[in-house]
Parts: structure tokens; sequence; C-alpha cells
């Protein structure tokens, strides 16, 4: 019997190729996004359903997920829509801050809740959620995208003692650098002429970083071990900077490690 998976921000990057691995592996797929119309590979895929969903709608959610678990019994759900917000904290509106809270922190948690009752009278479901190294250390001029990952991170951790019970089980992938569009669409920026140097001297970084960076695909593969393997582990670290980064940071503690990036990122 065919497994299912649902996916959030399917029409590029990760979420895409999570969405073609999962499908030629002989899964059911259900792909959302934004803008379902204006997508034409996914669509051409055999047991591929695209729905719409902007997860900052807590009324599409609501709509998008009875549709979903009325198409297929669900069995894994890929928390993957979000997106970069770059700039020092002075720089930013309201409404920027608002946005990416409710896409990447909000948007992950309302999705989940409207699975829960599904996966708990059945007896079981997993969830995986996409955070980023940035959910357990952190770079200058992302506080509030990080804030969104360190929140993804922590709260994963909290609702697995209350998932437990239930025999449902909650997961987070953690990539670093990825060869997406994430610097191109998937970033946006608030600059600042207080913080110039900073911002130069962090494009530059992370120029060099994607010197290093991983594929969507990778990230994919990844996405599909912690979906099939059964394990009782939270955190799965993508990428040879993800894991070297988080070595360091359990090695020499979290403030030496802060004051080492910020030697390298700032000088």
């Amino acid at each position: 019997m065919r497994k299912t998976i649902f996916i959030t921000g399917a029409s590029s990057g990760m979420g895409k190729a999570a969405a073609k691995l999962f499908q030629q592996r002989g899964w059911n797929v259900i792909a959302t996004m934004r803008s379902p119309e204006k997508e034409t590979e996914l669509n051409a895929l055999e047991f591929v359903s695209v729905l719409p969903l902007d997860v900052t709608s807590a009324e599409q959610i609501s709509l998008t997920v009875s549709k979903a678990i009325a198409l297929h019994d669900i069995d894994v759900v890929f928390n993957n829509a979000g997106y970069g917000l770059m700039g020092a904290l002075e720089s930013y509106s309201d409404e920027q801050i608002v946005d990416e809270i409710n896409t990447n922190l909000l948007g992950v948690i309302r999705v989940t809740r409207a699975f829960i009752p599904n996966f708990r009278e059945k007896k079981s479901g997993l969830f995986i959620s996409t955070t980023s190294m940035g959910g357990f250390l952190g770079f200058p001029l992302h506080s509030i995208y990080h804030a969104t990952k360190f929140g993804v991170e922590g709260w994963s951790e909290s609702m697995s003692f209350e998932l437990a019970p239930h025999n449902i089980g909650i997961k987070t992938v953690a990539p670093g650098a990825t060869e997406t569009n994430f610097l191109v669409s998937s970033l946006k920026t608030a600059l600042h002429p207080a913080y110039t140097d900073i911002e130069n001297s962090l494009f530059a970084s992370a120029a060099e970083m994607m010197g290093m960076a991983i594929s969507a695909e990778q990230v994919a593969e990844v996405v599909y071990q912690a979906a099939t393997d059964g394990k009782d582990q939270i955190r799965y670290l993508v990428g040879e900077d993800t894991k070297a980064l988080y070595e360091r940071r359990l090695a020499i503690g979290s403030e030496k490690h802060r004051k080492e990036i910020r030697k390298q990122v700032m000088g």
C-alpha cells in the first residue's frame, strides 16, 4: 500500500526535490504551494496531487488539510515552507517581522495542529520540519529568521513529549548552505546605512559558504531517511558545514562559539 506525504512549500527547492524523490520511491505526494496554477512539473507526475496553500492563512490551512485527508491517508507531513529575512532589527517594518514569524514558525505550528487529530485517531503519523543550522546558532543580521528557526527546534522537542503517547513522531531537518533559490527569491533583505560594514561582510561570508553548498536533492534524501528510518530522533543535520559547526559548538560551548563566529564573520 502506498504511503502518502503532505509537503508545504513544494514549488521549488527542497520542497520540490522532496516531492519528486518520494514520488519516485512509490509514495503518494500532496504538494502544496501558494500558486499551484504556475506549477507544471509536479502536475505532470503520477501519484502527485497539487493543492493551494498559503501557510500564513489559518483558513486555507484548514481547507487544504481537509482536502488532503479526503484524498489519501496521510503518513508524513513535511513542513517546508519558509524564507530568510536579513537585516538589522531596526531596519525591519512591523509587517516584515510579522510575515516572517507567520510563515516560518506559526505556519509550521498551525499546519501541524490541523493534522494532529487525524494522526491521533489512527495512532500513527510523523511531522518533519525544515529548520537550519540557524536553528542552533546565530549569525549577524538574521535575528527574526533565527527566532523562527530556534522556535521550531524548541517547539519540536517539546511537542515530542505530548505526541509520543499517541504514536506520533516529530523531527527536524537542519541543512546548511543549500543550492536552491534561497539567496535569490527566498531571502528578503532590509538594509540600513548604520550597518553597511556588517552587511558587506555577511554577504561575502554567504558567498563563501555557498561554495560548499549541498543540493536540494541531498536534503531530500535526508528527509526521506527521517521519514522511513523509524528512529526516535528529533534533529537531522544535513551538510558537512552544519555538522562541523554543531560539533564545534558542543565542543567549546555556546559562548566561545558565538565569539568565534563574530570574529569569522565580522573580523
